[in-house]
């Protein structure tokens, strides 16, 4: 059996959530899927890739009046291309701060 031990500060949700970014610096928005979110983070896959250190403005729509959208301000920690999904991008975030 594997030891393993959880290193993240905050455990991690996994969701599928729509959501919309737009990258600090540029005109424009995109969609997105949220694919899990944490109180430090989330992992969204995109259609794009995106540099990590970048910023971007994110809105996660859940589809569930009950819980209410959330704007934040996330910076890319990393891009990779999700295997099996051409033209899908997994981009972990950072959660910066949330907006208003």
């Amino acid at each position: 059996m594997l030891d393993y031990k959880e290193q993240r500060q905050y455990p991690r949700m996994d969701i599928e959530c729509p959501a919309r970014f737009s990258i600090e610096g540029q005109a424009g928005q995109a969609g997105a899927i949220v694919k899990n979110l944490s109180g430090g983070g989330l992992l969204l896959w995109l259609e794009q890739p995106v540099q990590p250190g970048a910023s971007l403005s994110i809105r996660i729509d859940p589809p569930s009046d009950i819980t209410p959208p959330m704007n934040a301000r996330v910076k890319v920690l990393r891009c990779t291309p999700v295997e099996g999904a051409e033209g899908q991008f997994a981009v972990a975030c950072q959660t910066e701060e949330i907006l208003p």
